[in-house]
């Protein structure tokens, strides 16, 4: 049968916070987490539907200890005021962060901040929120940050000429090398964190083919009913469910002997079941392109990781 969110320990006293929490897999991730005991953070870009995913996690767990805060990773401003708040409310320590939350497949649009939306939320986002969280994470003994990919890292590499897709824009390829910035990023936080001996795991995970809402969202915001009934009927008939989706996840972050820059997938030609190590193309591990992506980052989001310089 496998591993299973019955297997993830006790985690009263720990500090959580989980992007992108309102639904799907987010949801299902702060869920169990909260289950088992954690304090948990539901950042979410839309405080209305953090609220209602809150008195639902309540409902289903009613021993929960979790709250909302606002989260716009399209937004460099409100990245910034969520972490501000969430050193001030919530206390020294942060035993894990989930950067889950993502956008997939999406029409050409840029974020608040001028980037690429798939690039500047899906990584740049990220990419920041990290750091501003790093000292919290460091303070933490055992910590853990865990970054969610996808199976379509495997469509590109990072194109270090175009980070934000202005030369050609093609919403598969380019949610691929949003995906790949995510390991390129694990891979380069690893190495660092190990680098300085600061005892914090940094590792990735992604969900297979998981029903969210996700799949549809392009097609939605462009009108596109025939797209996204596809979308729709591919999650009824092949998709497993987000629960089982967000395995991999919750494996990642709280199952024991969990190793630096490992990637962690559905058993299953990396599609469904069980958590396992997952396939993941060898740009990923490129020490190179993950410095080149790291610095660039730092001077697009203005965060850099002082205390893990290289």
């Amino acid at each position: 049968m496998g591993w299973t969110a019955a297997d993830i320990p006790d985690l009263t006293g720990r500090e959580a916070v989980v992007t992108g929490a309102n639904s799907g897999l987010g949801y299902c991730t702060a869920r169990e987490l909260a289950r088992r005991g954690a304090r948990v953070v539901l950042a979410c870009r839309s405080e209305t539907r953090g609220a209602e995913a809150l008195d639902r996690l309540i409902s289903e767990v009613p021993s929960a200890d979790a709250v909302v805060h606002p989260l716009d990773l399209g937004d460099l401003g409100s990245v910034r005021e969520f972490a501000e708040r969430a050193d001030r409310e919530r206390g020294g320590r942060l035993d894990l962060l989930v950067n889950n939350a993502g956008v997939m497949a999406l029409p050409h649009r840029r974020t608040a901040d001028g980037f690429e939306t798939q690039f500047g939320v899906n990584h740049l986002g990220h990419f920041a929120l990290t750091g501003l969280l790093l000292p919290r994470l460091l303070r933490t003994p055992g910590a853990r940050v865990i970054t969610v990919s996808s199976m379509f890292h495997l469509l590109s590499n990072v194109d270090m000429r175009d980070l934000n897709s202005e030369r050609r824009y093609r919403r598969w390829l380019v949610y691929g090398r949003s995906k790949s910035a995510n390991l390129l990023f694990t891979h380069e936080l690893a190495r660092r964190v190990a680098a300085t001996g600061a005892d914090v795991v940094a590792a990735a995970a992604h969900p297979g083919y998981a029903s969210t809402n996700l799949q549809a969202a392009g097609a939605k915001m462009e009108g596109r009913k025939a797209a996204e009934a596809a979308a729709a009927l591919g999650n009824r008939l092949i998709a497993q469910s987000a629960e089982a989706g967000a395995l991999p996840t919750l494996y990642a972050a709280t199952a024991p002997g969990v190793r630096p820059d490992s990637f962690t997938g559905p058993r299953f030609l990396n599609w469904r079941g069980a958590p396992a190590p997952s396939l993941r193309a060898k740009w990923t591990r490129d020490d190179r392109a993950a410095v080149r992506l790291w610095k660039a980052s730092e001077e697009l989001t203005g965060v850099r990781y002082e205390a893990l310089k290289a």
